[in-house]
């Protein structure tokens, strides 16, 4: 028994390591296949990101005591948008997104990456196996690494989304771009006023990551496997169209509370003027407008990451098959 051990383990230390150097495409490929793939991604659901925004907001006091305005629906907030607002309304906050893709996209997929390659083992068979927990667990670092990194764009790009809303409703605009946005978040509470909500936004971010990287990867090994396919269109669809439904059914509730906190104004001390901290934005949304508040927005949250996914995951799939790479 001892001698098979010693005989086998090269063997074994041997084959894992080749089978995870192929299975990489490399980071800096990864990186850059990324932003350009969520890129693509944007220009197709984005107004359904700003519907979204604008459904989470919805019970506020501040909102809601603007003119008397009743709430719309999903379908009655994106053609408000457009009847009353136009492009500029329905891609409101897009260059944010854009940007945001560099620090937030591109990033949390190049963690999820590194960290999976770590984790990944070959089995007595030689076959690669990533765990259910494994895969979890590299998402939720993945995660909540890059929202670190990008939580103030995220801050700029709720502002900017709102800012249709706010003039329709007679109120002067804060910003129109990023570097102004940016600038007058700071102004107003420093430093740590770019970082206002990142504790909701790494939750969020670990939950959206673990949905849509995550399922995407395990979902398409297992299709894989159990079906017999061969890692094709059909294949990423599927995957893709799982890892959708995965994250907006789990990023819903934060994604609300991120949007509220990130939205809500701040005294001379940039202090939140609505909500304490999460917990309390959590505790108000339940207590004033009921448990279903905690998925406003979960339709077109769903409708957009669904197509999102859809996209994204096939132009990145095919951007590595036209690189001579193996699949993600």
């Amino acid at each position: 028994m001892d001698k098979d051990v010693s005989r086998d383990y090269p063997r074994l230390r041997y084959s894992v390591l080749p089978c995870n150097k192929s299975h990489s495409p490399g980071l800096p490929t990864v990186y850059v296949n990324t932003f350009l793939s969520a890129s693509f991604a944007e220009l197709f659901t984005f107004p359904l990101d700003v519907t979204k925004t604008r459904l989470h907001l919805q019970g506020e006091a501040a909102e809601l005591a603007a003119k008397g305005r009743s709430k719309r629906g999903m379908l009655g907030t994106f053609l408000g948008m457009a009847r009353e607002e136009g492009l500029r309304g329905i891609y409101g906050g897009l260059s944010a997104m854009i940007i945001r893709n560099l620090f937030f996209n591109g990033p949390r997929v190049v963690f999820y990456d590194f960290i999976r390659q770590q984790l990944i083992y070959v089995d007595n068979q030689g076959r690669e196996v990533l765990t259910v927990f494994r895969g979890f667990l590299s998402s939720s670092l993945a995660g909540c690494l890059a929202q670190a990194i990008a939580n103030p764009l995220d801050i700029v790009k709720i502002r900017m989304q709102v800012e249709g809303s706010r003039r329709s409703l007679g109120y002067p605009a804060r910003v129109s771009n990023v570097k102004q946005a940016l600038e007058i978040i700071y102004s107003k509470g420093g430093v740590r006023s770019l970082w206002k909500g990142v504790g909701p936004s790494c939750l969020r971010a670990m939950l959206l990551t673990t949905g849509d990287v995550a399922c995407y990867d395990l979902s398409k090994r297992n299709i894989i496997s159990l079906f017999g396919l061969e890692d094709g269109r059909f294949v990423q669809f599927l995957a893709s169209l799982s890892s959708g439904l995965a994250a907006g059914v789990l990023s819903t509730p934060t994604d609300v509370v991120k949007s509220r906190i990130m939205n809500q104004p701040v005294n001379e001390r940039g202090q939140g003027m609505h909500y304490k901290n999460a917990f309390d934005c959590y505790y108000k949304l339940i207590t004033q407008e009921g448990i279903m508040a905690m998925y406003k927005g979960f339709l077109p949250c769903w409708l957009r990451v669904g197509p999102y996914n859809i996209f994204f995951w096939i132009a990145f799939e095919q951007l590595l098959r036209m690189q001579g790479q193996s699949g993600f």
